[in-house]
């Protein structure tokens, strides 16, 4: 899809700007055409000799030019292409993008854009973790933006963490995924009046008051499917166990702990269109939890005698009454991924089972899926299976939502 495929690319003021002439070059390898808007903070990092050198293409880089205005007014521009790029999206941008602000050619390309737009985030660790710039990204994957990265590694400041900006190959493999892939939906459109059910995240099963059994769930996906079907018109309910993302814009969302919390919260939000399972449930909780903390005594090792926790997937997907027209599960796997899957539909009792790996080497990506912001997805329902290529989990949300909506067949 990338061949004849044209690119707006903003370039945003940060160290990582450099990267954004290899992705030129990369985009133009592969048959792209490259317009770049660089911003006044990139003028700083990277030249529009070098960028023109690459893209062959003019640079554009101020609002107020006669010149471009005429030849190619900040509309134009900004919808002539299949696809905007904001690489590095640094904090800046991000909260000008989230706020809607029209300060300068890149923000009011932005603004007047019609076409799709994916961020490449990049800045120092302590801002990508802070509060408003998640609040950002929550607004803008809320509004449909897809994203890409950042990864964890070092910074040029000295920090260790996530916020360096995805290599170009990364970036482009995005780009591919986004071009190849179905379109938008109109928001308000593909889901409009239907209930949509999300569970996300991990549970905490107490031990004592200070300890408890979990798993590395983020909520990232489960929260991402949450937005993606708000956007798509659904009045949707979110129910998630602890994690440290924000909520979803415009999503009525429940906070529980426990496995038994997240059953008893499904149940009372009942009934619904599409109940999707994204939950880490933990299988298992203490059976008796201590109400006091469990010391250390004489180097034994306290027993804990452990107990299954409701099945809430099965729980809804064989429901006498409230059954939703369309159950989906999740299959967390490590091994044996589509296997493991197909067992778990049949024995289940839902329509469709994403199953992705989660190992920290089979997956293809570092560190694992669990928190990071990338997925390799598998759809296994009883037509078949259908593979996805690793995309951003926006990205997956999106698809799936799409997915779903087409699947009228089963709406009741």
């Amino acid at each position: 899809m990338l061949q004849g495929a044209s690119i707006l690319l903003i370039i945003g003021g940060g160290i990582a700007a450099y990267k954004t002439l290899e992705l030129i070059r990369e985009l133009k390898k592969r048959g792209c055409s490259v317009r770049v808007i660089l911003t006044k903070a990139g003028h700083q990092f990277v030249t529009p000799l070098s960028i023109a050198a690459l893209s062959g293409e003019k640079v554009f880089d101020d609002l107020f030019s006669l010149t471009d205005e005429v030849e190619m007014g900040h509309i134009q521009l900004s919808r002539s292409a299949d696809l905007v790029v904001v690489a590095p999206a640094t904090a800046d941008l991000m909260a000008k993008m989230a706020t809607g602000q029209a300060s300068d050619l890149a923000t009011t390309a932005l603004l007047a854009t019609d076409k799709r737009v994916l961020i490449a985030p990049a800045m120092n660790v302590r801002m990508w973790q802070h509060p408003a710039t998640q609040r950002n990204l929550a607004t803008l994957t809320g509004d449909g933006v897809a994203v890409v990265g950042p990864n964890a590694g070092d910074m040029a400041c000295g920090e260790f963490g996530p916020g360096r900006m995805a290599e170009p190959l990364e970036i482009v493999a995005a780009i591919d995924a986004l071009l190849a892939g179905p379109p938008a939906m109109p928001a308000a459109a593909a889901l409009a009046g239907r209930h949509v059910l999300v569970t996300s995240g991990p549970t905490h099963e107490p031990i004592d008051p200070i300890r408890y059994l979990a798993n590395r769930s983020s909520g990232k996906q489960g929260h991402a499917i949450a937005a993606a079907a708000r956007r798509a018109g659904a009045r949707v309910t979110l129910i998630s166990g602890p994690v440290t993302i924000p909520d979803p814009a415009g999503v009525e969302t429940i906070h529980v702990e426990t496995a038994q919390q997240m059953l008893d919260a499904v149940e009372r939000a009942l009934p619904a269109d599409i109940a999707i399972f994204a939950a880490a449930v933990a299988d298992w909780r203490v059976a008796a939890a201590s109400g006091e903390k469990i010391k250390k005594s004489g180097g034994r090792t306290p027993a804990l005698a452990l107990t299954e926790n409701p099945d809430i997937l099965a729980t809804v997907a064989r429901h006498a009454t409230l059954r939703p027209a369309l159950v989906v599960g999740f299959a967390a796997e490590t091994e044996h991924l589509v296997e493991h899957a197909r067992a778990k539909l049949a024995a289940k009792g839902c329509d469709l089972i994403v199953a992705n790996d989660v190992s920290l080497t089979g997956s293809g990506i570092t560190g694992g899926v669990m928190g990071a912001d990338r997925n390799a997805v598998h759809l296994v329902s009883a037509s078949g299976v259908t593979s996805w290529p690793t995309l951003g989990k926006d990205e997956v949300a999106a698809r799936l939502v799409q997915h779903l909506a087409g699947l009228g067949a089963q709406w009741a």
